[in-house]
């Protein structure tokens, strides 16, 4: 919401100072990478019997086309900056599918077998395939009109 009464350039001016505010929100919100490799350690215990090990765990800024990668033979794990802010069970989700990599490398049925153990796997990659869809579908305005 914008204060009624501002020019167009203060309206641009409350709009940036706002978008900084939530920007930096979500920066303190966004658990660090030695969480993240906590979360991970925990959610390959639970869901994978503790048999992927990951080196490390890291928010990254430059994968724009994936969620997360890895590399199975040093056991390090990126997660896509573009996850900062998203609910906890679709940081999970995204977790998991990367430490199920460490396990079996392709998207065979042994890979989809270890990741759907995950209770919240079909719930997340819908959403993550509504993220990457709603930037493409018209507004509610344009409908209406």
């Amino acid at each position: 919401m914008v204060p009624a009464g501002l020019s167009p350039a203060d309206e641009e001016e409350w709009i940036a100072t706002v978008l900084r505010r939530l920007a930096a929100r979500e920066r303190r919100r966004a658990p660090s990478d030695a969480v993240l490799l906590h979360r991970a350690r925990e959610l390959s215990a639970r869901y994978l019997d503790g048999r992927a090990a990951p080196a490390s765990v890291r928010w990254v800024n430059n994968q724009r086309n994936r969620w997360g990668s890895c590399t199975p033979d040093d056991g390090t794990i990126r997660l896509s900056a573009q996850l900062r802010g998203m609910p906890g069970w679709v940081v999970d989700y995204v977790l998991l599918h990367e430490l199920t990599h460490l396990i079996e490398p392709g998207h065979g049925p042994a890979f989809w077998k270890l990741v759907n153990r995950y209770a919240k796997t079909e719930r997340a990659r819908g959403y993550l395939e509504g993220v990457v869809a709603a930037p493409h579908l018209p507004l509610a305005d344009e409908i209406a009109t």
